[in-house]
């Protein structure tokens, strides 16, 4: 009973092989559009200079993110489906815990820099390259991976100080922060108090500064006079807010809570939007309704 677990066992998705081969159909159709869609606005981006801008630097930030993120949840998740990779050693659950939050967390920072960056550009249009310069860009950009990464190390170290001494089944298809709290046979409390804290500085400071920038950008916008003017001003941060309404939304469910006895299958169909619906859903809704993108995929093909 004292001995140390080493390799835990996927859980997966309930059901039978036909309903798993249909999720392996749909995972590989969405992670094939995902890596396809972040990687061809990172190269329209780069070949087009009408979009070297502060905007598009940090949504090559963000695309770039998003490959990673779902590349370390996708193919894993098809191998438990399938019955192929069903299970995973201990050091390896918790490398890919420490990606996935630490990506996760670059996320909620890099979302808020786009919102400042949206802040700046519709409430001073006139000293918005002054102050969104090329080092200021560098500057937000590296801090928001550096605040993703360092207070998530934190994390994986007090999670890997755990004792894992059975059962070994994970009710995931990913290693979670929930799901390895779920198995500890030692005291838990220290790593849920780390996590709620981590939670608040990351997700909530972000979002805070996320919501004030949205507030000055519509009261901005408010004071516009004409309903073109209005229309137009909010074109061209509305992209951003459907991401950062979805993103946060699911975010703040599954890590911003006191303790981590939530339900796991709960937490895993949340996961699954989270790491598999969202990072797809980027690529489209920032093209799709934004004309500079269009005419610049235009200009590409031409």
């Amino acid at each position: 009973n004292g001995t140390r677990v080493e390799e835990f066992i996927f859980f997966g998705f309930p059901g039978s092989w036909h309903s798993w081969v249909s999720l392996v159909v749909v995972f590989a159709l969405t992670y094939t559009l995902t890596v396809t869609g972040n990687a061809s606005i990172i190269a329209l981006v780069w070949m087009s200079s009408s979009l070297h801008t502060p905007m598009y630097f940090f949504l090559c930030n963000l695309s770039f993110l998003e490959i990673w993120y779902t590349t370390g949840v996708v193919p894993k998740a098809i191998g438990v489906m399938l019955g192929t990779s069903q299970t995973i050693t201990f050091n390896a659950c918790i490398l890919q815990l420490f990606f996935l939050l630490s990506l996760g967390s670059t996320e909620c920072f890099l979302l808020s820099v786009m919102a400042y960056d949206r802040y700046l550009a519709i409430c001073y249009p006139l000293r918005y390259s002054f102050l969104m310069n090329s080092v200021l860009c560098a500057r937000l950009a590296l801090g928001s991976w550096l605040g993703g990464f360092l207070p998530i190390s934190l994390l994986a170290f007090l999670t890997s100080r755990l004792t894992f001494c059975g059962p070994r089944v994970i009710n995931h298809f990913l290693c979670d922060i929930d799901s390895c709290l779920a198995l500890s046979c030692s005291d838990t409390w220290p790593v849920e108090l780390a996590t709620f804290l981590v939670s608040l500085i990351v997700v909530v400071a972000s979002c805070v500064v996320t919501l004030l920038s949205y507030i000055y950008i519509i009261s901005s916008i408010l004071r516009i006079q004409s309903a073109h003017g209005r229309k137009k001003t909010f074109s061209t941060c509305s992209a951003h807010l459907s991401v950062v309404t979805i993103w946060y939304g699911s975010t703040m469910f599954l890590y911003v809570k006191p303790s981590a006895q939530n339900s796991l299958d709960l937490n895993k169909l949340v996961n699954t939007f989270n790491t598999i619906v969202t990072p797809l859903l980027n690529p489209f809704v920032y093209t799709l309704r934004n004309k500079e993108v269009k005419q610049a995929l235009r200009r590409a093909f031409q």
